[in-house]
């Protein structure tokens, strides 16, 4: 009997239907190979178990089964966009970075981000927010790898597991925990600065369009004479800076667990092409030297050093695959540019390593040949194999030097000397001041974000023990006198006993 007969009625039109001819493209297998049936595994007769020989549902539930790569331990949750960055300013003089070039323009990347939480956390979160930038320079890529807050909890990245760790959910409760939290930075007083900031409004900006940008670290800044200047850099938003209060971000939470998100792609999705100016400050050696703090510690600004407008990044394009692009998308501080250099900042040092450590375990090891992360100029070097590699290399030559190499070396790209002073050692910074600029933040907030700050900061350490809520009341104290006593008063507290604390604290 011919095979067409034996399919008839019911049965042939719901076969028909599934398999019918498409105009365009076809559905195929990895491997290229077109699949003739989508809807149905095959099956040793019409009852009988299924065959491990179709290839296609083999394929479909292996790819399925590893469609999540290991998320973020931190900045997990996140969004993306392409654009594009103009410099506006001659700044040849300070770096030879071509990105800096008067009137360039250079194509980017952006992903915004909270920290802590998880990939299906709420955008309302009080959390620092992520601003890394993925600049596609004609001299390779540089990552400007950021926050909207201008400085972080440490100065030290041999503390950076345990701020994290204190700051995640409980392993044994899978819960966050005022008290863990406050455990350790009752013992970190340099998180005072940070805290305060993170308490207030700005921890819970409005969406990512309205917040601003800090590289946090100071950077160098090398011009084509191998003269060094220290620089920090500033995304200031053209949107204007917005925050939540604690009640209009719980009111948003309640309706829309994506809404930042949902607000970036809406508004590149309509035209409305969100825009933020880069300002730079810059230091000579001596004048960071002279600085009364250490002007490479992360908990710290520069208050008394002007800033000034080099350039525009635009965005104007969403992703087409939010996996593919803005969840493989790898940054790290790591990739600089000639004429940009990592400073000594002790933070930004253990960056250097972790983040680009990071990727080659969450991404893989040739993760930086994935088209979001590829630059946009051609790579020669010697690295090879390993997982998931699509590179193009050929011939024989996989060392160096030889007679045949990978590419030339310019001495001009050397890094800049560095004279080293002293001897080795483990020692706190010599001038931590850990409270005077949490302080002069404080005052420089209006009455409501005062009283805003305040109840937020009594609502997580009103969880704590008495101890701790003491230590942190000395640590505000010492900051600022006012901001103690509010604080204390919200708290319940003897604003005595915090004082009597903070005067022991040293500055």
């Amino acid at each position: 009997m011919p095979f067409r007969s034996l399919i008839s009625g019911a049965g042939a039109a719901l076969l028909l239907s599934a398999g019918a001819p498409v105009t365009g493209q076809p559905m195929t297998r990895d491997n290229g190979a077109p699949i003739g049936d989508n809807q149905n595994s095959q099956t040793a007769g019409p009852a009988g178990p299924v065959l491990l020989q179709d290839g296609n549902l083999i394929q479909k539930l292996q790819r399925f089964d590893r469609e999540r790569i290991p998320e973020r331990v931190v900045h997990a949750r996140g969004t993306g966009a392409y654009g594009e960055f103009t410099s506006s300013a001659d700044i040849s003089g300070l770096t030879r970075a071509d990105v800096f070039r008067s009137g360039s323009r250079t194509p980017v990347f952006v992903r915004f981000s909270t920290v802590i939480f998880g990939q299906g956390s709420p955008e309302t979160v009080r959390d620092p927010r992520g601003f890394a930038v993925k600049f596609y320079s004609t001299q390779g890529n540089w990552d400007l790898v950021g926050n909207n807050l201008p400085v972080f909890f440490i100065r030290d990245a041999i503390k950076f597991p345990d701020v994290i760790h204190a700051l995640k959910p409980a392993p044994d409760t899978n819960l966050q925990d005022p008290q863990r939290v406050f455990d350790l930075f009752s013992r970190l007083p340099e998180s005072t600065h940070m805290l305060t900031r993170l308490y207030s409004d700005f921890g819970t900006p409005r969406n990512y369009r309205v917040m601003d940008g800090n590289g946090v670290h100071a950077y160098k800044f090398v011009n084509s004479e191998g003269e060094i200047h220290y620089v920090k850099f500033h995304w200031k938003s053209l949107q204007n800076q917005e925050n939540l209060s604690a009640g209009q971000a719980s009111q948003i939470q309640a309706r829309d667990f994506s809404h930042a998100t949902r607000d970036l792609v809406d508004s590149i999705r309509s035209g409305a092409f969100p825009r933020w100016d880069l300002y730079i400050q810059t230091v000579d050696p001596r004048q960071l030297a002279a600085m009364p703090f250490d002007g490479l510690d992360a908990t710290k600004i520069w208050p008394d050093v002007p800033e000034r407008k080099i350039g525009q990044m635009v965005l104007d394009r969403n992703p087409e695959n939010v996996f593919q692009e803005t969840e493989q998308s790898a940054f790290a501080p790591s990739n600089l540019v000639p004429g940009i250099e990592a400073s000594e900042d002790r933070m930004l040092q253990g960056r250097l390593f972790s983040y680009a450590d990071t990727q080659l375990h969450r991404v893989g090891t040739n993760h930086a040949q994935l088209p979001v992360n590829r630059p946009r100029v051609s790579v020669a070097n010697h690295h090879q194999d390993g997982s998931a590699n699509a590179g193009q290399r050929a011939g024989s030559t996989n060392y160096e030097p030889a007679q045949t190499s990978a590419g030339g070396l310019d001495p001009a790209y050397r890094s800049s000397p560095l004279p080293p002073s002293g001897t080795t050692q483990q020692m706190p910074t010599r001038q931590p001041h850990d409270f005077e600029q949490a302080g002069a933040f404080y005052r420089s907030l209006s009455e409501l974000d005062k009283t805003h700050l305040i109840a937020n900061l009594a609502g997580d350490l009103g969880k704590t023990t008495p101890a701790i809520r003491q230590a942190m009341l000395a640590h505000f104290t010492r900051a600022d006198a006012d901001y103690g006593k509010r604080l204390a008063a919200a708290l319940n507290e003897d604003f005595s006993r915090a004082q009597a604390v903070a005067a022991r604290l040293a500055e």
